[in-house]
């Protein structure tokens, strides 16, 4: 029996673990939350990170969260991420059509779209949403569609898919990866893995780079939702989402074509954008607020911003912001009817740009007191919008959380005049 670790203990690797105790394998599992010597349901032993031995393990299996100069990874011999391990397992009898879609912002949303296009093909969605692969496996599915972070990629050095969806690439996740070049290249790393019988769809603004001039696939480019829905052959209007959520539905539309010469708007058009995701809903006083606290980098934010240029706007910024420049934010909101209140690790630097740029400011602190002051300015005919451009570990457990506080915080004196009543 081979000599497994696994690194983190957390939403990608606890299936796997469970997936290695159905095939009768062991494990051990270290992470920095572990302070002693446990075992979990299996019999795993679990271990804290320091009492990694790289001399007792013939394999490592990553969480992709743990960044490249964790002492973990600079130990390890032979690691792998999830994607190398579960496609190692592929053969004759079981081997998935596979199709990754990363990107900075809309992975999620075509993810889903794509998987709805694909239903009557079996399409389940895995990776950082959906079913976990080691389910996906195990039920032999025969497509998978995987949103792919770029933590996962870095880690996969033989896997690779059939078809690769990229929408634009941003600034993101800078702590972690070091730079943006190093962020960049990760996004562009599959196309080094893909072979000649691969397709990608690839950002047009991304045409000279050595990844995509080195690749022997069909490769698709596009510049924006126009140029997409000219390639289909389909009229914009015939589609019910408006951007940010149109070129998510145009790329989900092209990839079904590739894959199997079919592009169902009718289909797409049953589509429901999940939560988080400038999710619009009214206070007691009919006045406009706006959820887009999975808003969490800039270019996901200027998105938000520009969907609402035409009203007042009163903007709940800041949280841990992995290192990204804000400035982009302020460039484009000088010039427009803008509020920012302040929440979050960030807020000192935030207020530096706004006194910069001449932007005014509320340092809040929390998002309570944002929400607190917004609602004693907040008229019929403005918009309070949360797209923190950050991510929210500093002060919630996820954007989930940080979300449904959100809200919790905005309808409380409707559920106060309820009790009331």
């Amino acid at each position: 029996m081979k000599k497994i670790s696994i690194f983190g203990y957390g939403v990608t690797t606890k299936p796997i673990v469970k997936f290695l105790a159905k095939q009768d394998q062991k494990c051990v599992i270290f992470d920095d939350k572990f302070s002693e010597q446990s075992y979990d349901e299996f019999g795993n032993l679990l271990l804290p990170s320091a009492c990694f031995r790289p001399e007792n393990s013939e394999l490592e299996i990553l969480s992709p969260g743990i960044p490249p100069y964790h002492p973990l990874i600079l130990k390890a011999k032979n690691p792998i991420s999830e994607y190398d391990y579960f496609y190692s397992l592929f053969d004759k009898d079981y081997s998935p059509l596979t199709v990754w879609i990363s990107g900075t912002n809309g992975k999620t949303t075509t993810t889903e779209m794509l998987t709805l296009l694909l239903q009557n093909h079996r399409a389940r969605s895995g990776g950082n949403i959906g079913t976990p692969l080691g389910e996906l496996f195990m039920n032999k599915d025969s497509l998978w569609v995987l949103e792919s972070s770029s933590f996962s990629i870095h880690y996969t050095q033989k896997a690779y898919p059939k078809l690769y969806l990229l929408l634009p690439v941003r600034e993101d996740h800078i702590s972690w990866h070091g730079s943006f070049e190093a962020y960049m290249r990760d996004k562009l790393k599959p196309l080094k893995l893909m072979d000649s019988e691969g397709y990608a769809i690839i950002p047009k603004e991304l045409s000279q780079a050595q990844e995509v001039k080195d690749y022997k696939g069909t490769i698709i480019f596009y510049e924006d939702s126009q140029s997409l829905a000219k390639e289909l052959g389909i009229q914009i209007k015939d589609i019910e989402f408006s951007e940010p959520f149109l070129l998510d539905g145009l790329l989900a539309l092209c990839a079904s074509k590739v894959l199997f010469g079919i592009a169902d708007v009718k289909t797409l058009n049953t589509f429901k954008i999940g939560k988080h995701r400038i999710e619009e809903f009214l206070d007691m006083n009919s006045r406009l607020w706006v959820d887009d606290s999975k808003g969490t980098n800039v270019d996901a934010t200027l998105e938000a911003i520009k969907r609402y240029k035409n009203k007042k706007i009163f903007l709940i910024l800041g949280g841990d912001d992995k290192g990204a420049d804000q400035r982009p934010i302020f460039e484009l909101i000088k010039s427009f009817d803008i509020e920012v209140f302040g929440i979050g690790s960030n807020e000192e630097k935030l207020f530096d740009l706004s006194k910069e740029y001449g932007v005014k400011m509320h340092m809040c602190g929390h998002l309570k007191n944002a929400i607190d002051n917004i609602k004693q300015a907040l008229k019929i005919d403005n918009v309070a919008l949360l797209s923190p451009a950050a991510a929210s570990l500093d002060q919630f457990s996820s954007y989930k959380q940080r979300g449904e506080l959100f809200k919790q915080y905005v309808l409380e004196d409707n559920l106060q005049d309820n009790k009331e009543l």
